[in-house]
């Protein structure tokens, strides 16, 4: 088989498609033949060696997959061969097939296409949980977003409206904007030209947000803390600008603040049957076209370097998925 390696850490611009042999499934494992891979900003952390998992050399990044099972290990008994499925393993999803452990694969909907299959798991995955398992989000309660027109903001956007929820949307552009109008928020804050302090203020009538969705980190994440009211909730998702914020712990202190870690790979790991429900729960959301997974780009198999810097670039709108078979 075909993967996307990184031999050592170093630029996206290094890693090269190479020739691997095919995986052999351990007991507890099935082989998908992978269809789809989406891209993440942990991958682009990955392979410079700056993200907490650091995989033994050579290692394929791809932590979000959809394909086809074409092996089933032994103890496996809830797939076959030619399932339509979708996962997010740790890494390894940009290759022609990878071995995943049976638990974290899950049936793909036979309505719901293998690309966007591809970019479900680790997007809508951590918004759910940190919406609903950690901020535990209420009808009528204000979600600020920052980030919202990136995968996991995107998928944040459709799920607090679900929760009945008033989104306030915080992009960088106006046509990144546009995109999470188009996804359900109801205000709109420009980094680029509005005061984010300001705005806050005069969007929640001087009287703060419920919850901040944080996937970005860098600037931006103090005003946001400090735009939270009584008994906010400030989720900690990321850290898309590459600056971990240095936050006063003052400002936890006043209002009563609650800063909150979202981590949601290790919560999968200790919860793997709370995982699989949520995952059908979206999944039944697709379906029903409550939400739609927003695909803004795919990529061949042999532009998914590229297609990893178009996402590190800040570039990229909802998500990109890379065609591998």
């Amino acid at each position: 088989m075909k993967a996307l390696l990184c031999e050592s850490f170093g630029p996206i611009s290094h890693l090269k498609i190479k020739d691997l042999a095919d995986p052999i499934p351990t007991a507890q494992q099935v082989i998908v033949d992978v269809a789809y891979s989406a891209v993440n900003f942990p991958d682009a952390l990955m392979v410079q060696g700056l993200y907490q998992t650091k995989p033994p050399f050579p290692f394929s990044p791809g932590h979000e997959i959809s394909g086809i099972v074409s092996t089933v290990g032994s103890d496996v008994t809830h797939l076959n061969i030619g399932d339509r499925v979708f996962c997010a393993p740790s890494y390894g999803g940009f290759a022609q097939k990878i071995a995943v452990n049976a638990q974290l694969v899950i049936p793909l909907p036979d309505e719901i296409p293998l690309d966007i299959g591809a970019a479900v798991t680790l997007t809508y995955g951590t918004s759910l949980h940190a919406l609903k398992n950690i901020a535990k989000v209420q009808a009528g309660e204000t979600v600020l977003i920052l980030g919202a027109s990136g995968g996991v903001g995107s998928a944040a956007i459709e799920l607090a409206k679900i929760f009945g929820a008033k989104v306030i949307a915080c992009a960088s552009s106006k046509e990144k904007l546009e995109i999470c109008q188009q996804l359900g928020a109801d205000e709109l804050i420009d980094y680029e030209t509005d005061d984010l302090k300001s705005k806050i203020k005069e969007l929640t009538h001087q009287q703060g947000c419920d919850v901040v969705y944080d996937p970005v980190g860098g600037k931006y994440a103090e005003i946001a803390l400090r735009g939270l009211g009584w008994r906010g909730r400030y989720l900690v998702v990321g850290f898309a600008a590459g600056e971990i914020p240095k936050i006063p712990l003052n400002l936890a202190l006043l209002s009563e603040r609650n800063i909150m870690g979202v981590f949601w790979g290790d919560w999968v790991r200790r919860n793997p049957q709370e995982h699989i429900q949520s995952m059908r729960y979206i999944t039944e959301l697709i379906s029903s076209k409550a939400i739609k997974p927003l695909i803004t780009k795919t990529f061949a198999f042999e532009d998914a370097a590229s297609a990893i810097e178009h996402l590190a670039s800040r570039k990229a709108t909802g998500k990109v998925v890379v065609k591998v078979n």
